[in-house]
């Protein structure tokens, strides 16, 4: 086996910030955010989406709340040309959206940008060039001042052709690409280059991007090279900073979180971390993150479902079953400690107080979900889960005892499919073992008659399938059908008796009634489980489920008391 050696790689240096402010900073409003799934997220996919596609994923955007929306590279192909050209021409553009588009610092290139957004009421033009090392070096074979001229020639060209469309608000966005291996000294010369040549001012603003073009450090020292930024860069009220980070360490949204806190305004990513590579940073987490925290995003994402859907068509990316708040199975808890905590914690959620549901850090409500998957059951799952989708599902509440007793036989079930069990199957389970317990005795119908001291029962039942009359008096029906099983020898007592109305939710009746009773029959401890749409027979047939299920209980299960 080949050893790998470290020797090749070195540690990222640290930025030399003297009393750094973001490890204390708290995020209280969101960024401007800004999408590139049209561009950065569409370049990274094995078939790039066409004008259908991209215009339904525009849209969609616009619905989620994105003000900016970076839509295509208009000199890389005719396609995204034409598409752009399209959302002008169509108005395809609400008034408060403001389009953008990417292109090198090379003079054709920004030609060909510029005469694909004429006509458009406002855009943002990016233009960027590699500014680190290596690409000086190895990529381009240019100094220092050759690329910090690149730069600069590349606006002033575009403040050039901007002043001929004078029907179009141009506003101008630049990005020292590779910024994080660049050295910040240098970063800052050319940013503020840029600024001077645009002529910014708080009324004529430019946006500096300072992108993680590839994840080079930790998200601390991406915090710090922002916050140094921030603390450094000429015309500052001038720049609306911004943040474009990969996902090459898997740390984009962390560090995006921690460049914020370092006094970014803007972020640049998008939905569900599309884009090269590893992805950009995903800006459904990053807003969520915020909106848990109690800060207003101003991105919609109360219907996560159908947005998770919308991108899947268009880009033919699943979105991962775990992924955070949207994935599919985020809210679903399999591990039976996890869904006993859940269960209780919706018990006792205020409807109107803070949301405080262990393992659940938003409401799924919130985007759109319902509880219904929550808690599913498999062979890691323990009686809290079990007791949830009966309550959930059927409004059976189980006492502790039965749910111990019951998730038992879902385990042996679960081991011996080796799947998940769903609802239906729980209920037809649960039928089996409780409601159509076979056995000895069988219930065949009963009469109630008042009684001086309570009622009297006559019972009609069948023992080892011999019919027998039996008859008995208590201070209520229940009361009673023991006495007359009690007379004819049986030594059976109730232990606990609770009786619930399953409503619409199960498959039976509306009215349909569930009595459980826990009886003690023959030194043995067993459950019962009655259902009918008389509340009285539900009890009655609970108390026979009971015996029967005493008769067959294993040695095991005899002393439970």
């Amino acid at each position: 086996m080949q050893t790998l050696s470290t020797q090749k790689y070195q540690a990222f240096p640290p930025v030399d910030l003297q009393d750094r402010q973001w490890p204390n900073a708290v995020i209280r409003q969101p960024p401007v955010w800004m999408s590139t799934d049209l561009r950065d997220g569409n370049q990274s996919l094995f078939e790039p989406m066409d004008a259908a596609k991209k215009l339904r994923m525009f849209n969609m955007l616009c619905k989620i709340g994105f003000k900016e929306i970076e839509v295509a590279f208009p000199s890389a192909s005719d396609t995204d040309f034409n598409f752009v050209r399209s959302l002008i021409e169509e108005n395809h553009i609400p008034q408060d959206v403001t389009i953008e588009v990417l292109t090198q610092a090379r003079e054709p290139l920004i030609r060909r940008t510029m005469a694909s957004v004429r006509g458009a009421r406002r855009v943002i033009v990016h233009i960027y060039n590699a500014l680190s090392p290596t690409f000086r070096e190895v990529v381009f074979n240019m100094s220092q001042a050759e690329v910090k001229a690149m730069a600069v020639e590349a606006v002033l060209l575009v403040k050039s052709l901007a002043a001929d469309m004078p029907d179009t608000e141009v506003l101008l966005e630049y990005s020292p690409e590779t910024f994080t291996a660049t050295e910040l000294a240098f970063s800052k010369e050319v940013c503020d280059a840029v600024t001077a040549a645009w002529e910014a001012s708080p009324e004529r603003q430019v946006i500096i991007n300072c992108p993680a073009t590839v994840e080079v450090a930790s998200p601390n020292v991406y915090a710090d090279q922002i916050e140094w930024m921030h603390r450094n860069l000429a015309r500052r009220d001038s720049v609306i900073l911004s943040l474009h980070p990969h996902n090459d360490r898997g740390t984009a949204v962390a560090a995006t979180e921690l460049g914020i806190m370092a006094g970014a305004d803007r972020v640049e990513g998008c939905l569900f971390g599309h884009g090269e590579r590893t992805g950009n940073v995903d800006l459904v987490t990053v807003a969520l993150n915020m909106f848990t925290q109690g800060v207003d995003t101003g991105l919609d994402f109360s219907d996560i479902d159908t947005i998770a859907r919308t991108v899947e068509a268009c880009t033919q990316i699943d979105v991962h079953p775990r992924h955070p708040y949207a994935g599919d199975l985020v809210f679903t808890a399999f591990s039976g400690s996890h869904q006993d905590a859940i269960k209780k914690g919706f018990a006792s959620q205020s409807a109107t107080g803070r949301w405080n549901v262990p393992y659940l850090p938003i409401d799924p409500k919130d985007l759109g979900r319902n509880y219904d998957s929550i808690i599913r059951v498999n062979s890691q799952s323990g009686k809290g889960g079990v007791a949830y989708l009966m309550e959930h599902h059927y409004s059976v509440v189980m006492p502790r005892r039965m749910q111990v007793e019951f998730s038992a036989v879902v385990q042996q079930y679960t081991d011996a499919h080796g799947s998940e069990v769903g609802p239906a199957a729980l209920w037809q389970l649960f039928h089996t073992h409780y409601v159509d317990a076979v056995a000895p005795m069988t219930l065949k119908d009963y009469q109630l008659e008042t009684h001086a001291q309570g009622q009297a029962i006559r019972m009609h039942i069948s023992v080892d399938g011999v019919p027998t009359v039996i008859r008995g008096q208590g201070n209520g029906p229940v009361d009673a059908a023991i006495h007359a099983l009690q007379n004819i020898g049986m030594q059976v007592q109730v232990r606990s008796f609770e009786e619930r109305s399953l409503g619409a939710s199960a498959s039976a009746a509306e009215a349909m009634a569930c009595a459980i009773v826990e009886v003690v029959c023959q030194g043995r401890v067993s459950y019962g489980v009655g259902m009918d749409t008389n509340i009285v027979t539900a009890s009655i047939k609970a108390i026979v489920s009971g015996m029967n299920r005493c008769a067959a209980a294993p040695a095991a299960m005899v002393k439970s008391a």
